[in-house]
This record gives structure tokens, C-alpha cells and sequence, in this order.
């Protein structure tokens, strides 16, 4: 039985685990498996050929006073697992369902040294593995805001029936249906072209966004990707998206040509409404996914009984391709690396964008996606906002004059006039005209809804960031944002509700732990904050547990503690725009009072985003009645009132 030390690999069938790493590889590419799938598949390997008890796997991984749905997320940890694996449940190759009692690991699982010779066997030590069975996931980006994230993307999601009770479906009463573009199969056999078929699937998706928006609705990519070499039937993924009709695909590439297979799926019977075959020269591709995006569009408008063609949202025409297949090639892998969400990925895309530049300098699509870069970069503290923000705004600039049609652009103007320029009245026109070009673009509706909390608008701000989680149902920080704005709307029972559902799909969702924190602390639950602290903080490992500590000693009137807490903070090594926010948080906190004001009169200074949430944040109510903090409020554009702060 293999012993789990701290470099070890374990190798079974094409798989390489690597225990300590925590990262799966599939014929030497690795594979990606995060969070509690890997941990499950760490506890078997340890004990191959034995049988794991479903108690003994909720005693790793969920300790007895851990608020979860166990049996659904466990099944749902195994769902995904077995997916990565291409295992079933009915054949199994690698893990086994034993009925009612648990799970076996039944491959040959053989140790490995560093260089790929075998081990010897050892002696599987199970205490030694007990202390790390909640994933530790070191991301550079555990900062706050977690963007757009984009986080990355949000793939790590465990616990989806716990999403689908909370979660509201989209509506689909009336002429309007809901479409899912699933992720298109990498037929190449080549890992490395996994970026084409993603891009493909993204191409689709925001093709057919833009064909008839008022009868159609598309299923944002980031939802759509959680099913990317999923085994789960199709009736279940429709009911998890909410959505009448799926689209599958696939896509074979060579040196020249390419071939795309669709299929148009109707979900109530699961019969086929068409399937086609595309085979075409490369040259020919931005051609080729319009006629399908097209023929799709077609076949919505004969299901919905309408006499009219499609039409294009109210930019008038499709975006306007690339001069070069190249320029084009090197766009797709741009976003695939966009959508990843972490600092290496931004950076990988920033330099796909500028190759696609360099291939064709009027590629307008190019120039957003790099605005797009560096304007997330910023808010995500990936770097200097002074730097990065002008670089973002010249690349939105450049785009729209090429392509005024281009929503990716008109958002992250807003982002930048809101962020960094204080200019709320630009933001709110440049959001209204990105989501009038794409109702279906759910990071517009998202970052819109942020926007209107800061002004205190909450009704419409629950309005924009639902309609952003029907169009991307399965997005983390979209779930996690609407958690924020409930906690900045006083609603603190739901936004605690909220961010529990987003931490019980991602452990790591550091934004919705914050809004748990802080709407305990606001009803002075310090008892259950310091529980989400202890529960999570070894999850999530990084120095912001100690800012969290601070709010939550600092609230509760333990004084030594929260000063012991406020000096490690004062005393760790951050960027200076990280600095900014940790010591916001715990400078208000611990009720110091002239530190927090000169901290946010510096801010509005060097345009930190830091300050935004300033008129509606809980955690400056005892300074609403100070004139400096009104000054504050007026220099970064909000009305002075202390009364329209507090809703």
C-alpha cells in the first residue's frame, strides 16, 4: 500500500497523482482537478484495493460543525472525478461504488520516483494524509475582488445541488427560450488544441448572444464550461442551466482544414432537431461559424413560430472578422487564457492579444480583449492601477474606433470610469450601451449591479445581478458579488445565505467568505464568524484571515486580540495597492478612527479602487457623521450625505 509523503506519485492506468502538488496528470499533461475531488482521490489512492466509507470521507473532508449538504456534495465531488478520469459507475475502472457503505479504489496504483521509475511499496500511514484533507490552493489571486472572474473561471464548483436549491431558474414564459452551447469536443488528440475548441465554444455562444437577443437566450461560457468532459446526462444539465435546447459539438483540425460536427438537442425528449456537418479550409473558419451561429438562430425562430429572420442586437452587424485567420488564432487562445483568472493567465493573455495585434492592427476584438486584461489586472491588485488603467482605457479606445459595436469595450470603459476616474455618470452609460449591444453579456449585467450597490440602488442592483446569474448560472463570482450586494443592502441573513451556497461550491471563493464574515459581524455572530474562520482559514492560507480576525476581534470588544491582528497585518509584505484595502478593513475595525480617514483621503489621491464601495460599506457607519469622511465621499463623486449612505 502506498505511504503519502510530501513529493510522492502514484501512478495508476495513463494517471500520475502527485499527492503533495496536489495535480493529476493524464499522459504526462496535466489535468485539471482542484479542491475536494482531488482530496477524495488522494484518500483512496491510500488505500487501494480497500473500501473508504462515505463516514470516514465526511470525517476528512467536512468536519462535524461544517454547515454542508454532505451527501450531495460528496456525490457530486465523485461525479467529477469520475468524469476527469473517463471512469463510470456502471464499469468501473478505477473507483467502485460499494452500495450504501462507500468507495474502493480498484486500479494497480503503482509509487513512482521524480523521474518516473517505480518506488517500493510502503505502508499507507492514513494520519499522516488526515491533517491535509481540506485542499490548500495557493492562487495569486486571493485578493478581495475577486473579478470577472472572473475567477477564473469558477470551475471548482462541488456542491451544485445546493446551488439549484437556492438558485433561482431563469424564466422561460412567453416567446423567450434558453440556449446552451456545451463545450465542443477536442477531437485533434492533441492536448495543446484544447484552446481552439474552448474558443470555438466561446465563439458560438457569443455569436448566437447577439443574433436575437429579445426571443433567445445564451448560457454564458463560464456556466457552460463546468460540463467540459462531463459524463452527467443531458436532462440534468439543462435542469442545472435552466434551458430548453443544448447545442453540442465538435471539432477535428489539421494542418488546413477543419471539421465541425453540431447537433441542435430539444430537451423535453431529447430528440435531435438537426445535426450538420461543417467541413472547411482553416481560411474559411470566421465564415463557418456565422452560417452555424446562423442556421441555429433559424431553427429557434421556427420553434418560436416566428415569420421574421434573426436579427442582430442593436449593433447593427455581426463584429467584424479579423484580416487574418492568424490574428484570429491568436485571439482565441487569448481569451482561453483570459477566462482562467489567475495572474500567469492574464499575463499569457495580454501577450496573445498583442501578438493578434501585430498580425492584424485593425482587429478591433484584439484591442478589447486586452483592455479587458489589463483593466481586471487592476482591479484585481495584479499590479499598479496607475499603470495598468490608462493601458486598459487606450486599448478600449482603440477597439471602439475600429468596432463601436464591440460590448466588451464599452464595459470596460465603465470599469475604468468607475474604478479609477470616479466618473459615475460615464460608467453608467457606458454599461447601459455594452448590455444594449449584448443583453446576453453576463459580466455587463454583473459589473452593472456592482456599480448601482455603490450608489446605494439596490433594487436594480439585485435586478441587473440576477438577470447576470440567470445568464451564467453556475459563475462563482458572480454568485459571490450578488452575496456582496445583499450584505452592502443590510440584507444580512440572505447574503450570509448567499455566500454559504458559493462556499459550499468553492471553498476558496475568498469574496463570498468575506461577505459571510462581515453579515455576522454586523449581527454580531461572532461566535459563527470565528466558526467560518476556523473552518476555512486553512483552505484559503493567505494573510487576509488576518484582516478577518481583526473585524471580527475589533467588533466583538476584544481589544488585545484585534491589536495583535492589526500589527501582523500592518507588518506583512503587500503591494501597495493590496496595502490600501487590508488596512481600510482593519484601520475601521479597530476603530481607528484619523488612520482610516487619512488612509482614504490618500486613496481618492492615487485613484484607488480600494474606495468605491465607500457610501454603502457597513464598515465606515461610525464615520458617516465626520466632515472629512463627507469630503472623502464628494471627491470621489458620491453625493455628501450621511444620510443617503445608510439605506
Amino acid at each position: 500500500m502506498p505511504q503519502q509523503g510530501k513529493s510522492q506519485v502514484l501512478r495508476f492506468g495513463v494517471f500520475e497523482a502527485n499527492v503533495g502538488a496536489r495535480e493529476l496528470r493524464k499522459h504526462g499533461t496535466r489535468v485539471r482537478l482542484r479542491g475536494q475531488p482531488f482530496c477524495i482521490l488522494s484518500i483512496l489512492l491510500e488505500q487501494p484495493g480497500e473500501v473508504v466509507t462515505r463516514e470516514e470521507m465526511r470525517q476528512k473532508l467536512w468536519p462535524a460543525d461544517t454547515f454542508v449538504d454532505f451527501e450531495h456534495s460528496l456525490n457530486s465531488a465523485i461525479k467529477k472525478l469520475r468524469a476527469v478520469l473517463g471512469d463510470s459507475p456502471e464499469n468501473p475502472r478505477y473507483i467502485e461504488t460499494i452500495p450504501r457503505v462507500g468507495y474502493r479504489f480498484v486500479a494497480p496504483v503503482q509509487e513512482v520516483t521524480p523521474s518516473g521509475l517505480p518506488a517500493t511499496e510502503a505502508s499507507a500511514d492514513s494520519a499522516e494524509f488526515e491533517a491535509q484533507a481540506i485542499p490548500q490552493v495557493k492562487d495569486s489571486n486571493w485578493v478581495r475582488r475577486l473579478a470577472g472572474a472572473l475567477a477564473v473561471l469558477a470551475l471548482a464548483a462541488i456542491a451544485v445541488f445546493a446551488w439549484r436549491r437556492t438558485h433561482v431558474r431563469p424564466d422561460l414564459s412567453g416567446d423567450k427560450v434558453a440556449l446552451a452551447v456545451l463545450p465542443f469536443s477536442n477531437l485533434t488528440g492533441d492536448p495543446g488544441q484544447e484552446y481552439f475548441s474552448d474558443g470555438l465554444t466561446e465563439e458560438m455562444i457569443a455569436q448566437l448572444g447577439r443574433l436575437d437577443p429579445d426571443h433567445m437566450s445564451v448560457i454564458a461560457r463560464t456556466s457552460v464550461m463546468h460540463y467540459k468532459g462531463s459524463s452527467e446526462p443531458l436532462p440534468q444539465i439543462a435542469s442545472e442551466l435552466g434551458v430548453q435546447y443544448v447545442l453540442e459539438g465538435s471539432v477535428r483540425r489539421d494542418s488546413g482544414n477543419v471539421c465541425i460536427i453540431t447537433q441542435l438537442v430539444r430537451v423535453k425528449d431529447q430528440r435531435p432537431v438537426w445535426s450538420r456537418e461543417y467541413d472547411r479550409e482553416l481560411a474559411g473558419l470566421l465564415t463557418l461559424q456565422h452560417e452555424v451561429a446562423q442556421e441555429v438562430a433559424d431553427e429557434m425562430q421556427v420553434t418560436l413560430a416566428k415569420k421574421s429572420n434573426p436579427v442582430v442586437a442593436s449593433g447593427g452587424t455581426p463584429a467584424p472578422s479579423p484580416g487574418s485567420y492568424a490574428a484570429y488564432d491568436l485571439y482565441l487562445q487569448g481569451r482561453y487564457f483570459w477566462n482562467k483568472r489567475t495572474d500567469e493567465g492574464f499575463r499569457r493573455a495580454a501577450d496573445y492579444f498583442q501578438q493578434a495585434i501585430a498580425r492584424d492592427p485593425n482587429y478591433g476584438r484584439a484591442y478589447a480583449g486586452l483592455a479587458d486584461t489589463d483593466a481586471l489586472m487592476s482591479t484585481w491588485y495584479e499590479g499598479p492601477q496607475n499603470e495598468l488603467m490608462p493601458k486598459a482605457r487606450t486599448a478600449a479606445l482603440k477597439a471602439l474606433q475600429l468596432d463601436g459595436s464591440l460590448a466588451e469595450a464599452h464595459a470596460s470603459l465603465a470599469l475604468i470610469a468607475e474604478n479609477y476616474d470616479y466618473d459615475w455618470q460615464t460608467a453608467e452609460k457606458e454599461f447601459n450601451r455594452a448590455i444594449q449591444l449584448d443583453p446576453g453579456y453576463a459580466t455587463a449585467h454583473q459589473w452593472y449591479a456592482e456599480y448601482l450597490s455603490w450608489l446605494g440602488r439596490f433594487d436594480q442592483a439585485l435586478a441587473e445581478s440576477e438577470k447576470a446569474r440567470l445568464l451564467d448560472p453556475l459563475s462563482i463570482i458572480i454568485a459571490a458579488d450578488h452575496a456582496v450586494i445583499l450584505y452592502y443592502a443590510r440584507q444580512y441573513d440572505r447574503a450570509l445565505a448567499q455566500a454559504r451556497v458559493v462556499l459550499n461550491m468553492d471553498p476558496n471563493a475568498t469574496r463570498a467568505f468575506s461577505a459571510a464574515i462581515n453579515s455576522c459581524v454586523q449581527q454580531q455572530k461572532f461566535v459563527e464568524a470565528q466558526a467560518l474562520i476556523d473552518q476555512h482559514s486553512a483552505i484559503l492560507d493567505n494573510p487576509w484571515v488576518a484582516v478577518d480576525e481583526a473585524v471580527i476581534y475589533g467588533h466583538s470588544g476584544r481589544s488585545a486580540e484585534a491589536q495583535q491582528m492589526l500589527t501582523r497585518v500592518e507588518q506583512f509584505p503587500w503591494t501597495p495597492e493590496q496595502r490600501v484595502l487590508a488596512l481600510l478593513v482593519a484601520y475601521s475595525a479597530t476603530d481607528h478612527k484619523d488612520q482610516t480617514i487619512t488612509l482614504l483621503q490618500q486613496a481618492v489621491a492615487h485613484h484607488s479602487n480600494a474606495i468605491t464601495s465607500m457610501k454603502v460599506d457597513p464598515m465606515y457607519d461610525s464615520l458617516r457623521s465626520d466632515p472629512r469622511f463627507q469630503q472623502v465621499l464628494h471627491r470621489a463623486g458620491f453625493a455628501d450625505s450621511a444620510a443617503t449612505a445608510k439605506p
